[in-house]
């Protein structure tokens, strides 16, 4: 970095530091632009994580490891499915699922699209607007999954059997940014 190597010459082996040389080299830090915050590392596929994914096929594998001579955890028998991306290489995704569990996925089995479930003990409404006292188009039947358009404002629009509707964010698994499972 620039302002590290200059102040490598100043006040190197052997080197006298000159007299406010150490104001200077304060003030120039503080005028530094901020490091890049560890949320926007680089990694294999360039997209973020922790960031949600659906399944792509109705069997997938859920391996211990990132490869195929890793230990078979379960399998996944759920087309749709939302997983949440916690860590990546260049072919396996780590994922969270719904009900905690922790596997490597080949990416090849994921899409981009974002889904929800309903985990609640009962369904979840569905209204018309994102307002506390707009009317109910539908409700989303427990454990069902529907595909998410956008959040905005803490609400997310859900689509569920042809049926658009508004939901409070964090209502339904799949809405919220933060990681799930650690």
């Amino acid at each position: 970095m620039h302002g590290q190597g200059d102040a490598e010459r100043m006040t190197g082996p052997g080197r006298r530091t000159p007299r406010g040389a150490a104001l200077v080299l304060f003030a120039w830090a503080m005028l530094s632009p901020p490091e890049p915050a560890a949320a926007e590392r680089v990694t294999p596929s360039g997209m973020p994580v922790p960031r949600y994914v659906s399944l792509k096929f109705d069997t997938v594998n859920a391996r211990s490891g990132p490869g195929d001579d890793h230990k078979l955890l379960w399998v996944y028998h759920a087309r749709d499915l939302p997983l949440q991306v916690v860590a990546e290489t260049l072919e396996w995704r780590r994922v969270c699922d719904p009900e905690g569990g922790l596997g490597w996925v080949h990416r090849r089995t994921v899409d981009g699209r974002r889904t929800v479930i309903n985990l609640a003990a009962g369904p979840e409404p569905l209204q018309s607007k994102p307002k506390q006292d707009a009317s109910v188009r539908a409700f989303m039947r427990v454990r069902a999954v529907g595909a998410l358009s956008r959040c905005e404002k803490g609400w997310c629009r859900v689509r569920v059997g042809g049926v658009n509707g508004w939901t409070r964010q964090g209502r339904l698994w799949g809405t919220l940014d933060a990681q799930q499972c650690r």
